[in-house]
Order: structure tokens, then C-alpha cells, then sequence
């Protein structure tokens, strides 16, 4: 009767959550990356180079660093739903205005804007996840949130490609259009997430009592074996070794995962003479296998018991496609190379994010999860410059592609140093 429970509650909550979530990631997503497709003709019409492209897209990444942990504890004091809903509003504003860029200087001060309002969104998430979800199912169900970066992308790419082509329309360029259209799908969903999260599962009148009542007892014996750890106040979320340890994790993870997205399509356009819509088909294929890969790797991660192991391998082939796309000899080889890199990539995300919640809680999460992530973030910044300074230096993406190779190969190093088991109640054993 409990495990029959347990899969009832545990699939509502799942069901309820997760693909509102998921839809809500998949807009964010598209507005800081839709950049990557608007360069094809934003780049020319405005005169930016490599170097200017890449610092404007990874400048939206100094605007989420400063604001991520006082996000998360303004949404652990008035709820998730108000919260969320106030971080869509600002940012799809933001990124409708993103059409009247004019220059270098209105492209940069536009992008650190949508990235301060873009900033609290993933961290709260997150943190939003770990009051619902309990330890033998978060991977899963991070992993399949996570999944939206890959949909965003699969989704997104043929869809830009396509706005492109609305070129002239009401007197905006493609690339302007772009930025109106999908901007106003945020501030619209802002208003919905008003009327459709619940904060707590204590407020969840769409759970049965029985299953309410089970999940409060599940995450409240969780809290208690985290705790007995330590205290679960902010210091400990900020300062812990294990959180520490997994900012520089974050940041290399970030770094690849970012520099791919920016700068796929440009990359693509190098293999030969193609079309908008046919670099946003082939754009499109390998987010479809990561998202497969990703959440069947948070699965099994969760089964298993294992986290450290599952990023160094997912890190590995991340590492692996990189280097192969770099050294490729023909398009078609770096073009796999890619598709091998992205599924690396975007594997690492659902198991690396469900870490810190295996184990703490409360405000000491809320704190951790910002913290790694604002660091994390960073790297979206270093990345795309990095990209685009060596291929404005050498001329062609090899060393641009062998850098982030190595960057990868560091989770895969770095990663071998975690905590490698779980302990019964599904709390990674902490070893400081």
C-alpha cells in the first residue's frame, strides 16, 4: 500500500509540475539563446564582429551574478508563484525591447539587462523542485526539466531559422521580428503562473490527503537526516566544502554548454553554403538526442545511487565530441562530433543539479543552489567571448572547438573528487 502510494503521489506531483516547469524553461531558454540565429543577419546589419558577438551574448551572464541568491531568498519568503511569475514579466519585456538594438553599446547594456531579469528563474526552480520532489526522484525529475534546454533548442532552432524569414515585415528586419516574437510568449505565461503554481505541498489541494499527508511526512524525514548533518541556516548553504566544491564544476559545465548554444549555428554555416531554415534543421538534431540521453542518464543515475561517476562520464563524451568535431576532416565528421558533444553535455546537467539537494535543505539550499549557480553562470560568459576571440585571432573554430574540449575534460577531472555514494534516506554522504 505505501509503494502504491508513493508512485501515485510521486506521479501526480511529477505530472502536475514538471511539464509547466519545463514549458516555462523552454521560453526562458529561447530568449537568451534565440541571439545565436539573430546573429545571422544582426551581425552584418550592425557591424559586430566575432569578438563583439561573443562578449554580447556572454554579458547576459554578468547580469545574472550578482542578483541569483537574493532571488532565491526573496522566493523562499513569499512563495515561488509570485515570484516566478514577476522574473517572466520582467524578462520577456526585456527581450521584446531587444529589437531596437542599434549598436555595440545598446547590444551589451540589453543583454546584462535580460540576464538580471532572467537571473532568479533557473536557481528557483530548482530550489522550488526541492520542496516537492523527494531525493529518489529529484535526478529524474531535474533531469527532466533540464531536458528543456535540449527541447528549447530542437524547438527553437527551425522556428528562428523560420522568423528569419519574416524578413520586412512591418518594416523590422528577421532579426528584429525575432526578438518581438518570442518575447511576449513570457510576460503572457508570467501572468498564467499566477493562477497555476502552489507554493507548498501543504497548500496542494489537487493531492489527495493521503498523498499530501505522505509527501509532507517524506520531505520532512529528509529535512531531518540533512540536518543532522548540521544546522541548515544560509552560512552553512554558502560555505559548505561540498558546495564549494561544485562551483567550479558549475562553471565548466556552463562554460561548454553555453559556448555550444551561441555559437552551433554559426559553426554549421561554416560547413557550406546553406540556407537559414537548413542550418536550423541540422541545429536542431542534436538537442533531440540530448534530450533523450539526458533524462535517461538522470534516471539511471537515480537508480543506481551514484552521482559522481554519471557526470565524469557524461563529461568524458562531452569532452570527446568536442575534440572529434575540432579535428574533424571532413564537415559531415565535425557535424557528429557535435551531436556526440551536445549529448555529453547536456547528460551532466540533471545530475550535477540534483547534488546539493540531495543533502541540504531549507534556507542553506536556497543559498547553495544560488551560489553554485551564480558562479556557475559566469562561465556563459567566458565561453562565448572565448569562442569568438580565437576565431577572430585564427580565423576558423578548431582551437576555439580544442579549448572547450579541455574545459569539458575538467568536469570529467574534477568530478572524480565528489562524494561517491548516497546514504540510505537518499542524502549524499558528506565528507568534509
Amino acid at each position: 500500500m505505501d509503494r502504491e502510494l508513493e508512485q501515485r503521489a510521486t506521479s501526480r506531483i511529477v505530472w502536475r509540475i514538471v511539464p509547466f516547469a519545463m514549458l516555462l524553461f523552454v521560453i526562458s531558454y529561447v530568449d537568451r539563446a534565440n541571439v545565436s540565429f539573430a546573429a545571422l543577419q544582426m551581425n552584418k546589419d550592425l557591424g559586430f564582429t566575432a569578438s563583439v558577438y561573443g562578449l554580447g551574448a556572454g554579458i547576459f551572464f554578468l547580469g545574472f551574478f550578482p542578483f541569483e541568491i537574493p532571488s532565491n531568498l526573496i522566493l523562499a519568503r513569499i512563495g515561488a508563484r509570485r515570484w516566478i511569475a514577476a522574473i517572466m514579466i520582467a524578462w520577456g519585456t526585456v527581450g521584446v525591447a531587444m529589437a531596437w538594438i542599434a549598436d555595440e553599446t545598446s547590444f551589451y547594456v540589453m543583454r546584462f539587462l535580460l540576464g538580471v531579469a532572467e537571473s532568479g528563474f533557473l536557481p528557483g526552480i530548482i530550489l522550488y523542485f526541492s520542496y516537492w520532489f523527494p531525493a529518489r526522484v529529484r535526478a529524474k525529475s531535474l533531469g527532466l526539466f533540464l531536458a528543456s534546454t535540449a527541447i528549447a533548442n530542437f524547438l527553437g532552432a527551425p522556428l528562428a531559422a523560420a522568423i528569419l524569414g519574416f524578413d520586412g515585415f512591418l518594416g523590422f528586419r528577421g532579426w528584429q521580428a525575432l526578438f518581438i516574437i518570442e518575447g511576449i510568449p513570457a510576460v503572457l505565461l508570467g501572468l498564467v503562473t499566477l493562477y497555476y503554481l502552489t507554493d507548498r505541498p501543504v497548500d496542494a489541494s489537487w493531492l489527495g490527503d493521503d498523498e499530501r499527508v505522505w509527501l509532507i511526512k517524506q520531505l520532512e524525514t529528509e529535512r531531518i537526516a540533512k540536518e543532522s548533518t548540521g544546522h541548515m541556516t544560509l552560512l552553512r548553504g554558502l560555505t559548505d566544502p561540498l558546495v564549494l566544491m561544485l562551483i567550479p564544476l558549475a562553471f565548466l559545465i556552463v562554460t561548454g554548454n553555453y559556448s555550444v548554444v551561441f555559437w552551433m549555428p554559426q559553426i554549421i554555416q561554416g560547413f557550406a553554403n546553406l540556407s537559414n531554415i537548413q542550418i536550423g534543421l541540422l541545429a536542431a538534431l542534436p538537442y533531440a538526442l540530448a534530450m533523450v540521453a539526458m533524462v535517461w542518464w538522470g534516471r539511471r543515475s537515480d537508480r543506481v545511487g551514484d552521482r559522481k561517476w554519471h557526470l565524469a562520464v557524461a563529461a568524458l563524451v562531452g569532452s570527446s565530441g568536442l575534440a572529434g568535431a575540432a579535428m574533424a576532416p571532413a564537415p559531415i565528421f565535425a557535424y557528429v562530433g557535435l551531436c556526440v558533444a551536445t549529448v555529453g553535455i547536456w547528460s551532466t546537467f540533471g545530475v550535477f543539479w540534483a547534488i546539493p539537494g540531495d543533502y541540504l535543505s531549507g534556507t542553506a539550499a536556497a543559498g547553495a543552489f544560488a551560489l553554485v549557480n551564480s558562479f556557475g553562470t559566469l562561465g556563459g560568459f567566458v565561453g562565448p567571448f572565448l569562442v569568438g576571440f580565437l576565431r577572430d585571432k585564427t580565423g576558423s573554430f578548431t582551437l576555439s572547438l580544442m579549448a572547450l574540449a579541455l574545459i569539458v575534460l575538467g568536469v570529467a577531472v574534477l568530478s572524480s573528487f565528489l562524494p561517491s555514494k548516497k546514504n540510505e534516506a537518499g542524502v549524499v554522504a558528506h565528507q568534509a
